[in-house]
């Protein structure tokens, strides 16, 4: 009975395989250069919030605006300022993170609807491949650039495959 067991799991697992490579990849964070600073990219798929999540707190503490130019990463810091940009129409707009998420995998960014709407996402498509860009010299305040400037040093000195002499921070 124990081998018919495991006979049965070698072969479950084989066939799931194939499946489970079909699965969209974690798109991973890089750090480019562009006159000297350093620029945290994160490509993939964008979607956003739904009407339901319209007044609820998010991770800054304050209540959702689907009508502001706000935006949920897992990888950027809150309170930073991106621009994202629809890989397809080329439109871009410059959010705020002020939240966590998404929290489906290949997703990069949950946006507001107003963000979703100045790069052309619909509530029909709901989805889009964008480039998310985050600068130093783009930041709110003193504090968010600090932020962004810590999190590309920490992105550089990682061992993802993207480390190019003079990538660091030069801080």
């Amino acid at each position: 009975m124990t081998t018919r067991r495991i006979v049965l799991a070698v072969a479950c697992a084989l066939l799931a395989a194939p499946a489970l490579a079909d699965q969209p990849k974690s798109p991973k964070l890089n750090v480019e250069q562009e006159g000297g600073e350093p620029v945290i990219v994160h490509e993939g798929e964008a979607s956003f919030y739904g009407d339901k999540f319209h007044g609820r707190k998010t991770a800054t503490g304050e209540r959702f605006d689907q009508n502001a130019p706000t935006a949920a990463s897992k990888e950027l810091p809150l309170g930073s300022k991106a621009t994202v940009t629809n890989q397809e129409t080329g439109q871009s707009t410059d959010v705020t993170i002020n939240d966590r998420g998404p929290y489906v995998k290949g997703r990069v960014i949950d946006l507001s609807k107003k963000a979703a709407e100045d790069i052309g996402i619909t509530k029909e498509d709901g989805l889009a491949p964008v480039r998310v860009e985050a600068k130093p010299s783009d930041q709110p305040s003193a504090e968010a650039k600090e932020k962004v400037e810590d999190k590309a040093e920490q992105l550089s000195g990682s061992s993802n495959g993207k480390d190019k002499p003079g990538s660091g921070s030069g801080r």
